[in-house]
């Protein structure tokens, strides 16, 4: 059987809650944090944070800090074994000489309680020679600080443009995202009899997270062990930044030899972490007479903090997703990291993809009016046809499924009909108007670094018949531990209830990738299903022997066993696996996956990164107030490409809530920092989150039907990052009824996040345009 396809009865495909959802709302669930509760002569960590943007340490005096009550020990530079370092580009120092941004941390103090730390941490005096600060992405790109390699992108001949039938250039910046997780960055590190460093760490990377300890402890890996139990979220904030804190923890329990626990507070996670990465493009498009692009030209900056972190793969993906679902024929992009005197910006869910799709985005909206033409209709001009490939050389799999996927929506959403009703009623309302807008996406699933597309599982089969299974892969909350329930529960036939799951830990399953790029059941399910199958061979040929008939005409479903054609003969899967126990055949399988087909030359930007694409399309309906710019989202209808789901109820809720996010930084979420670099919306009462209120009235989800995935464990596809894209038409619908206050044929600028303050200004732009 192959990768995709299904067997009878499957336990796949069926909607069930997430495995944790109980301990969820119950808050019995335990989180990294709970588990140090559990501890005797636990300490706690806490930082003294730098409240400068760019400074030169002169000098750091602990001892104050020593005569605090409680306080065991503060950690500095020296008490660093290994590499005094936790980035993988060696850019990020764990004691730094020289503090980057505001609330960078100089030392961490260590005592047996937070308050104590706290206290302790205050008395930490600290010399500082202030330095120059380059705070904004404008004046990094004015001093040109620069840092990592410069990207280009690049098909046909870019001067063309000057041939097109219509020109137009512009510029576009977006602002950023806090994560805001539920639980903040957390750590608990101790030392086991044996000398072995146990870590657990809210990570969605527990190699790296064990990697990075291990290079400061100066250990080799496998003394170092992390267990994920689960994160409170994750976003891509817990992919890279979670390995220092770790560190943190794990210096101070080798030093001291009792349990640490170092848990971030909401402020500090904000002001200490990175975020979704701003951006600032300029460009020049031309079309030909009929609206088709003909050529774009882009120049695109993403501010990468004081570090690299992972900031050049997300500029990389971010060019890679210029094109969204449009066919360009010429292109050339150029893209810059920018370094600035703040934190180092990393991961967030669609991994600079978001910030690549809605540069094109906006683009062809401003650009439409001026075309004479309606934004749907220059979007669906210019999709991806057959055989056409990316400017980065990929065919387009699968090209049919957009305009299906928009004319679907188009129709099921009522469209054509609402546009006029909204036309109709903004004629007869001066001070409130409506807008609506439509728009698609094709996200590339797969990391842009090859080697990451791989995973490792092991099954263990008891002698009763009950199953365990460990993978790679860590859950967030996105429901990947349930959908590796169901593929286990699919390829040994047996029942749901039958199996559970283990936590990931490296000393399990080793070598693991970042539970990230939204291709976690993919490469986890593959390797799930390649261990089960493994076993599953192996029961074969014990039944086989009891139904005389060859191993492959065995079959296993709903907990039973039985040849080909005569299920009347079953026999219950235990007692195969009894049998096959005391036969000794192993009842134990280490899976592993890896994704074929992929190559990606990252200097020439050129290849096959993505095992396929992710299709979809959204309407969104707002409700604009002209005196405020206050508006409210009344509608959204979406229709999502998931292949054969593998769980469709995580599915919907994973498109709700990606999508609700994507409004949040769309709409909502404005990060500013001041002049002197210090973070202003540094908690939930100054930087506006999406709550029930920004919800829409009228929420309707629909999954594509017939689109099996071949080659993806049981024909599924990614859902995990495409959602937050589809919030865009949020924001071209107000777009939209902006210009409905003007008069509909003025081309609108819209800045991001369109903040009401933001769409007030737009609005009084478009009255007197």
């Amino acid at each position: 059987m192959s990768l995709s396809e299904r067997p009878a009865q499957p336990e796949v495909g069926k909607s069930i809650p997430h495995e944790s959802a109980a301990l969820h709302v119950t808050g019995q669930a335990l989180y990294t944090d709970d588990l140090g509760g559990r501890l005797q002569n636990l300490l706690h960590a806490y930082p003294v944070q730098s409240p400068h943007a760019h400074a030169k340490i002169l000098s750091l005096e602990v001892g104050a800090a020593l005569e605090v009550t409680g306080v065991v020990r503060v950690l500095t530079a020296a008490d660093v074994r290994g590499v005094n370092d936790a980035g993988v580009k060696h850019d990020e120092p764990l004691f730094p000489s020289v503090v980057q941004f505001v609330g960078h941390a100089v030392c961490w103090v260590l005592a047996d309680s937070l308050e104590a730390a706290r206290l302790g941490a205050d008395a930490v005096k600290v010399e500082y020679e202030v330095l120059d600060a380059i705070i904004t992405i404008q004046d990094a790109i004015r001093l040109e600080s620069f840092q990592g390699s410069v990207q280009v992108l690049s098909r046909g001949d870019v001067t063309q443009i000057q041939e097109a039938a219509h020109i137009f250039e512009g510029e576009f910046e977006m602002g950023g995202q806090e994560h805001f997780y539920l639980e903040t960055h957390a750590a608990l590190a101790q030392v086991d009899e044996a000398g072995q460093m146990m870590i657990q760490s809210s990570t969605q990377h527990p190699t790296e997270t064990q990697e990075i300890v291990a290079h400061v402890l100066g250990l080799q890996s496998h003394a170092v062990t992390v267990q994920c139990l689960r994160m409170g979220g994750g976003f891509g904030g817990k992919e890279m930044q979670p390995h220092g804190f770790a560190a943190i923890a794990a210096i101070g329990a080798s030093l001291t030899g009792r349990p640490v626990s170092l848990r971030l507070n909401r402020t500090q996670d904000m002001t200490m972490t990175g975020k979704r990465h701003p951006f600032f493009a300029k460009w020049r498009i031309g079309f030909d007479q009929t609206g088709l692009i003909h050529a774009l030209e882009v120049e695109l900056f993403s501010d990468g903090g004081y570090s690299l972190d992972l900031s050049e793969p997300v500029l990389a993906r971010a060019l890679c997703h210029l094109d969204n679902a449009y066919f360009m024929p010429n292109i050339h992009a150029v893209g810059r990291v920018c370094k600035t005197n703040k934190t180092s910006q990393t991961a967030f869910r669609g991994f600079g993809g978001p910030q690549g799709m809605l540069v094109i985005e906006d683009i062809l909206s401003r650009c439409a009016p001026l075309l004479g033409l309606k934004p749907e209709d220059l979007r669906s001009r210019n999709f991806y046809q057959p055989n056409q490939a990316t400017p980065y050389g990929q065919v387009v799999k699968d090209t049919e499924r957009m305009p299906k996927i928009w004319s679907a929506l188009l129709e099921t959403s009522q469209f054509k009909q609402r546009q006029l009703e909204i036309a109709a009623f903004n004629q007869h309302n001066q001070h409130l108007k409506r807008g609506i807008a439509i728009t698609p996406i094709k996200f590339g699933i797969s990391f842009n670094f090859t080697a990451y597309n791989q995973a490792g599982a092991l099954v263990m089969i008891y002698k009763d018949g009950s199953v365990l299974i460990t993978h790679g892969g860590t859950e967030m909350g996105q429901g990947l531990h349930t959908k590796m329930l169901q593929v286990a529960a699919t390829a040994l036939g047996v029942p749901l209830e039958m199996v559970r799951l283990a936590p990931t830990r490296t000393d399990k399953v080793p070598n693991t990738s970042a539970s990230a790029a939204s291709s976690s059941a993919d490469l986890n399910g593959g390797a799930v299903k390649d261990a089960c199958e493994q076993i599953k061979s192996r029961l074969a040929v014990i039944a086989s022997s009891r139904f005389f008939v060859n191993p492959a005409d065995v079959r296993f479903s709903s907990g039973q066993v039985f040849p080909v054609g005569y299920p009347a003969k079953s026999v219950p899967f235990a007692e195969i696996v009894s049998e096959a126990y005391y036969k000794r055949v192993s009842l134990f399988a280490s899976g592993f996956y890896r994704t074929e087909g992929l190559h990606w030359d990252r200097v020439a930007m050129f290849g096959n990164p993505f095992k396929y694409f992710s299709y979809g399309a959204s309407v969104s309906e707002v409700e604009i107030d002209g005196f405020s710019g206050a508006y409210k989202l009344s509608r959204v209808d979406i229709l999502q490409d998931v292949g054969d789901s593998l769980s469709p109820l995580i599915d919907i809720g994973q498109i709700e809530g990606g999508f609700v996010q994507g409004a949040g930084w769309l709409t909502l979420e404005d990060l500013r920092w001041d002049a002197k670099g210090r973070l202003s919306t540094q908690s939930a009462s100054t930087y506006k989150l999406p709550s029930l209120s920004e919800m829409p009235e009228v929420f309707k989800v629909a999954l594509l039907e017939q689109a099996h995935e071949s080659g993806v464990v049981y024909g599924s596809k990614a859902i995990g990052e495409p959602p937050v894209m589809l919030a865009i038409s949020v924001r071209e619908a107000l777009r939209d009824g902006i210009a409905a206050f003007g008069n509909n044929s003025s081309s609108v600028l819209l800045p991001s996040p369109a903040t009401p303050e933001a769409v007030f200004w737009a609005i009084q732009r478009a009255k007197q345009s």
